[in-house]
């Protein structure tokens, strides 16, 4: 068999193949996040957010704008407390040069936040 021939063959097997991983996958909540900050952010953008009670003090908190917090941050792992079994805890950098953050404990339906500093 020519060389050709085999390529041809080898073309053939791998188009039909994506075309059957395209009608398997197509409609599923799939995705491929690697990185540990990757899988912990997909993980809290699952779940119900519970607020803390209102402080006077404090920037009222919406569910969508915690939500664009959580993507637009950094899981700064090294303030997290992620050996608990139950509710670990998260720092999430928002901007590093004026130390805004987010804490938020990840409970296994809810995602809780403890502390937050916006301005």
């Amino acid at each position: 068999m020519k060389v050709i021939d085999r390529f041809g063959y080898y073309l053939g097997g791998f188009s039909v193949g994506l075309i059957f991983l395209g009608f398997v996958f197509s409609g599923k909540k799939t995705s491929c996040n690697y990185g540990p900050s990757a899988r912990v952010k997909n993980n809290l953008l699952q779940k119900k957010i519970a607020f803390p009670p209102s402080d006077n003090n404090k920037i009222f908190l919406s569910d969508s704008l915690v939500r664009s917090l959580i993507n637009a941050g950094v899981i700064n792992f090294s303030k997290s407390n992620t050996k608990k079994d139950s509710c670990r805890t998260y720092f999430i950098d928002l901007d590093l040069e004026n130390n805004f953050y987010l804490e938020i404990a990840n409970c296994p339906k809810t995602i809780k936040i403890i502390d937050f500093k916006l301005h």
